[in-house]
C-alpha cells in the first residue's frame, strides 16, 4: 500500500471491531493496529514530526531541537505511556544544567544550562507533542500539561541600534545589496532572512512610494501573508540603487545572497567589525526591533504594529525599546515647562508689585 490515507478513512478504520480490523488486516486490506503501550517516545515524535507536513522548516529545526533534549533524557526505548508528570518534571530541571547545553551543542564548558525561554519553548514543544499522543489515545494523560511553557520576553539582550551605528555599517558594506538588506532591517523593519529573500520588483509601488513585504512567517494566519509598508527615506536610496544596477535577474530584489549555505548574520558580523563598532546580541532582531521603535515613536500604535507586521501586544512584549532619546526628550521638556513656569511666577509677581 505504503500511501497516505484519507482522515475519514482512518477514522472508520479506527471504530472497527476487532474482528472485521482482523480479517481487513489478514487479507492485506489495511495495517495492523499497533499497540499502545508498546509505542516508544522515539517512535510518537517520530511519526508526529512526519506527519506534520504543513509546518515550514524552521518549525522543524526547532522541534528538532527538543526531540533531542527529550531523548537524551529520558532515551530512545523510552515508553510512552511510561513517562510520568515527575519525570516531565525532572527533565525540565535537567534543561537548566550545564549537562543539556552540552548535548545541545551550545556553548560547550559553560555550566548554565538553557536560556528560561528556550527552556519554555522546550516545554510548549514536549507538551504539545504529549498532546497528540493523548488526542490518539495512546496515553491516558499528558505528563508535561502542569508545565509552565509561554514564552516571556527577554529584555537583557534588548538593544537600540542609533542611526549614527547604522551609518557606519551602511558605510562598511561591500556592495550595494549588502547595503540594502542592511536597510531594509534597519529601516523596514523587514524580518531576516525570510522577508528580504521574498521581496521582488513587482511588489515595490514606485509612484505610490509604498512596498509589498510578503511575511513566509506569519503566511498560515489568514490575510497575513503580506503586508504594505511605505519605501520609507531612509530606505528608498538604497532600492534606487540596486535597481539602477545591471542585473539579468528581474524578479528578486536580493539576487547574490540567496545561496542555502551563506550564513547573513557571520558577514553582519563581520562588516559591523570593520566599521569599528563592537557587535550586538540578537544581530537581525534588534535592528527590526529598532525600527520598530522609531515608528511607535512617531505614529499611532496601530500603524507602527501593522507596518511591522506584528501586533500591539508582540510589539510591547519583544519590540518596543526605551531608547536614550526618550530620556533626552523628557528631559528637555521637563526643562522647558520649567522655565516657562517660573517665568510666568516672574510675571505675576511684577503683576502683584505694580
Amino acid at each position: 500500500m505504503g500511501t497516505a490515507v484519507e482522515p475519514d478513512t482512518a477514522a472508520w478504520v479506527a471504530e472497527l471491531k476487532k474482528d472485521l480490523a482482523d480479517k481487513l488486516v489478514r487479507a492485506g486490506l489495511i495495517a495492523p493496529k499497533v499497540d499502545a503501550g508498546a509505542i516508544t517516545l522515539e517512535q510518537h515524535l517520530t511519526e508526529y514530526v512526519n506527519r506534520r507536513t504543513d509546518v515550514k522548516p524552521a518549525t522543524r529545526v526547532n522541534w528538532g531541537h527538543t526531540q533531542r533534549t527529550l531523548l537524551d533524557f529520558f532515551e530512545k526505548d523510552k515508553l510512552l505511556r511510561s513517562i510520568t508528570p515527575g519525570e516531565a518534571r525532572d527533565w525540565q530541571r535537567w534543561l537548566q544544567t550545564g549537562e543539556a547545553r552540552e548535548n545541545a551543542h551550545a556553548d560547550r564548558g559553560i555550566d548554565d544550562g538553557l536560556a528560561p525561554n528556550t527552556i519554555r519553548k522546550r516545554v510548549s514543544n514536549a507538551r504539545q507533542f504529549l498532546e497528540d499522543a493523548l488526542s490518539r489515545e495512546l496515553i491516558a494523560k499528558n505528563p508535561f500539561a502542569s508545565l509552565r511553557g509561554s514564552v516571556g520576553a527577554n529584555h537583557a539582550r534588548d538593544f537600540f541600534v542609533t542611526r549614527e551605528m547604522a551609518g557606519r555599517v551602511l558605510e562598511a558594506c561591500p556592495d550595494a545589496q549588502w547595503r540594502l538588506l542592511f536597510a531594509l532591517s534597519r529601516y523596514g523593519g523587514l524580518r531576516c532572512p525570510s522577508e528580504h529573500l521574498a521581496l521582488r520588483w513587482i511588489d515595490i509601488d514606485w509612484e505610490r512610494s509604498r512596498m509589498r513585504v510578503r511575511s513566509p512567517k506569519t503566511a498560515h494566519h489568514e490575510g497575513k501573508d503580506h503586508r504594505i509598508i511605505p519605501t520609507f527615506p531612509e530606505l528608498r536610496p538604497y532600492l534606487d540603487t540596486v535597481w539602477d544596477e545591471p542585473s539579468d535577474d528581474r524578479e528578486f530584489v536580493i539576487t547574490r545572497y540567496r545561496q542555502p549555505n551563506i550564513n547573513l548574520r557571520t558577514q553582519l558580523e563581520r562588516i559591523i567589525e570593520r566599521a569599528g563598532l563592537s557587535g550586538w546580541p540578537k544581530i537581525f532582531q534588534n535592528l527590526r526591533a529598532s525600527r520598530a521603535t522609531e515608528l511607535a515613536a512617531e505614529h499611532p500604535e496601530h500603524v507602527a504594529a501593522a507596518w511591522a507586521g506584528h501586533s500591539t501586544i508582540i510589539a510591547k512584549k519583544h519590540y518596543w525599546r526605551v531608547t536614550d532619546s526618550d530620556f533626552e526628550k523628557a528631559l528637555s521638556g521637563g526643562l522647558a515647562q520649567n522655565a516657562a513656569q517660573h517665568a510666568a511666577g516672574d510675571e505675576c509677581t511684577r503683576s502683584r508689585g505694580a
